[in-house]
Formats: structure tokens, C-alpha cells, sequence
């Protein structure tokens, strides 16, 4: 039996007694991954990116290892949440206009210490200052721009983020928070995102793929002088606590620049399509979805059960889940995935029943916990645990 065979056999087996659609952690490829991204991570704490999670139960297992350490949030009610589940370092992000978070965060000295909240304008300052519910200081962080820009500007790569590109921009930024009371600057990061989440050996595309190497050399060598001097510039006003970086695709990259002192990652915990087509890792697919097959059209066609779960981003082929187990079964061209039902053709579905479970693997992370509100943790071939989605507690943040 080939190694595909056989993975399919041991989650057949381990949910055997559940119904499909069914979504499951592979313990075991899990904590590989946490272990792989501490290697890359070089002895600098990795903070994870719940985003890409979305399991409480999964966030405190990872953060119970050796190399983690604090939650990169995505929204301040979620933030206000895990902190008072416990989880006592949570940086949000992204920033918030959301008012109640705020004045709820401003009225209590526990979650005003346990939360550091995304800054990049005055005006997002002034919005909390509007709302304040209590005298509790808010910790601060900057977000530098860490887009790569050419020929004298015209040309950008990197996503739309920070409007704080250059170094003096952040100082004068963290000059005013310092002016300002009731605020406290603790940290700064900044998201390679044209690095870290974009793949750089493209199937079938070698000249693209060189195309992206090229580029993401060049943007390395730009980014990590420039946050030096961001950092520099920051630290001769604040006294910063941490300076974050990175991503899953760019771990041992920006663990190397000396001004970085913590790393961001998440979506190598799971291993979701997407992070495929790297030359410089490869992890262990963990998170998976099962659909029950329902028809079977005719000869090397299934149907199985819903199956329409995109991820965002640019629409494309690769935002779509992609079937896994059993190998050799693709889309149907005019149908593609369903949101009721999904047609899949090849070989493989000559083999398959119904009631038979097809294993796909989501585009994204944490994405896939927004359609399911329980996890089956996997070990070898037995569900050791079944532990609720942030879906599952009733928390659908966006």
C-alpha cells in the first residue's frame, strides 16, 4: 500500500464512526509542523497567528511547546476574548475602530495589559481616545510598510497595509504617542507578505518561479536594512518590548536579521494548499475536510456532498480546496466546486461507494474552521479529542 493509501486508510478508520463532512487535525503532522518552524525559527519565539487557527484548543496546545509564545490576533473582540480565557500576550494585528472593544479595554487593567492594539495613524489614537471607558494605559504597536518599491516609486510589490513606509515616518509617529497620555508604544512589526506567503516554486511555471526568487531576494536585502533603521529610529524614542516579523513562508529569513526579535507564523501548523511551493520547507498537510460521496453519475464520476468552501484572496483555481485522498480525482471543468454538491472525475471514483469519504485539503488555514464547528484530533488511527472551532464556542469574528 503507497504511503497516500495508507493515510486514508488510518483516517477512514479513525472516523469510521462519524458521518461526513467531518473535519480533522492530525496530531501527529501538527506538532511536526510546530516543530519544523521552531528549527527554521532559530531560537527567536514564534508568535502564532490565530487567524490561522481558530481552535482555542490547538492554540494552547501549540503554545504549551518550547518556541512559542503569545497570540498575533485578528479582530479585538477576539483579542478581549482569549485574553480573558487566559491567554495573557495577544497583539492584535490589524487595527479596529470597533468602540465597545475599546471602552471595554480602557475599563480593565487585567485586559489592558494582556492586549497590544495596531497603530499606523493618529486618527486611529484620537477613535480610542473618543471612547475611553476608564484610565487603563493601551499598549502600542507601529506597523512599517515592508512593501518593495521601484523605480522611484512607481513600481510597488507587497501588500496594502501600513501608510508607514520610511523609518522617519515611524519616529515621528512614536514621537506623538509619547506625547500623548494614556498611550504606551511596546512594540513594532512588520508583514512580509510578498515573501512570506507567496511560493516560490510555482508548478509547471519555472519562470515565474524565478521571477519570484528574484524578487524576493532583492525585497529581503531592501526590507531587513530598512527595519533596522525603523527599529533604530523607534527604539531612540520608546523602549520597545518586541519587534515582529515574518510569516510561515519567511521564518528563517527574518529570524536572521538581528533588529527582529519574535517571528509571526500559523498556517505551517496546518499545511493548507497554498503552502505547497516553497524551496526553502515543505510540512506535513494537518488539517483536512471529509465529504461523503452521494452519486455517482457514471463511469470515473462522483458526487460527493457540498465541497464549495473558497478561500479569499483573488479569486483563482488555487483559492479552492483541492481533493486529496483518494489521489487522482480532480473537478469536473463546468462545474468546479459546489455549494451543495461537488462533482469530482478520475479514476480513483470507479473505487469509490456511497457513503465512501473524500479527504480534501482547504486553500487557507484557519479559513476552513469558519465551516465547521468541531475538530477531530487524529492520532495514529483513533479520534482522541473532539475540541470546538472558535465557530464552535460561538465566535465568528469575520
Amino acid at each position: 500500500m503507497c504511503a497516500a493509501a495508507a493515510e486514508r486508510a488510518r483516517y477512514d478508520r479513525a472516523t469510521a464512526h462519524l458521518e461526513a463532512p467531518v473535519a480533522i487535525v492530525d496530531l501527529e503532522a501538527f506538532d511536526d509542523n510546530a516543530r519544523d518552524l521552531v528549527r527554521r525559527a532559530g531560537g527567536k519565539p514564534i508568535r502564532v497567528a490565530s487567524k490561522s487557527v481558530r481552535c482555542r484548543a490547538l492554540l494552547e496546545r501549540v503554545l504549551a511547546r518550547d518556541g512559542f509564545a503569545g497570540i498575533m490576533s485578528f479582530t479585538l473582540p477576539e483579542s478581549l476574548w482569549l485574553a480573558r480565557e487566559g491567554f495573557d500576550d495577544v497583539l492584535l494585528a490589524y487595527p479596529s475602530t470597533d468602540r465597545d472593544g475599546f471602552a471595554t479595554l480602557t475599563g480593565d487593567p487585567k485586559l489592558a495589559e494582556a492586549v497590544t492594539v495596531m497603530v499606523d495613524d493618529l486618527a486611529q489614537l484620537d477613535l480610542i481616545d473618543s471612547v475611553r471607558a476608564g484610565t487603563e494605559e493601551v499598549r502600542i504597536c507601529l506597523e512599517l510598510d515592508t512593501s518593495l518599491r521601484m523605480l522611484g516609486g512607481r513600481v510597488r510589490v507587497g501588500t496594502l497595509r501600513s501608510p508607514l513606509h520610511e523609518p522617519e515616518q515611524l519616529a515621528e509617529l512614536a514621537r506623538a504617542i509619547a506625547r500623548r497620555p494614556g498611550f504606551r508604544l511596546v512594540g513594532l512589526m512588520a508583514y512580509e507578505g510578498h515573501v512570506a506567503g507567496v511560493g516560490d516554486a510555482v508548478p509547471g511555471s519555472p519562470l515565474r518561479s524565478r521571477a519570484v526568487r528574484l524578487m524576493q531576494r532583492v525585497a529581503r536585502r531592501e526590507l531587513a536594512a530598512r527595519r533596522a533603521e525603523a527599529v533604530r529610529a523607534v527604539r531612540a524614542v520608546a523602549d520597545l518590548e518586541f519587534v515582529n516579523g515574518g510569516g510561515t513562508g519567511s521564518v528563517q529569513h527574518t529570524a536572521a536579521e538581528d533588529a527582529v526579535t519574535e517571528i509571526a507564523a500559523g498556517s505551517g501548523l496546518y499545511q493548507p494548499r497554498l503552502f505547497d511551493h516553497y524551496t526553502s520547507f515543505r510540512g506535513r498537510p494537518a488539517a483536512l475536510f471529509a465529504q461523503p460521496v452521494v452519486r455517482r453519475p457514471g463511469v470515473g464520476v462522483v458526487t460527493v456532498l457540498g465541497g464549495g468552501y473558497p478561500a479569499s484572496g483573488v479569486a483563482g483555481r488555487d483559492r479552492l480546496p483541492v481533493p486529496y485522498l483518494p489521489e487522482g480525482l480532480v473537478y469536473d471543468s463546468m462545474e468546479g466546486p459546489g455549494e451543495v454538491q461537488t462533482p469530482l472525475r478520475g479514476t480513483a471514483a470507479d473505487d469509490l461507494l456511497i457513503g465512501d469519504k473524500v479527504w480534501f485539503r482547504h486553500a487557507k488555514a484557519g479559513e476552513l474552521c469558519e465551516r465547521f464547528d468541531t475538530l477531530r484530533l487524529i492520532e495514529e488511527d483513533r479520534v482522541v479529542a473532539d475540541v470546538p472551532t472558535y465557530r464552535g464556542e460561538g465566535r465568528t469574528f469575520l
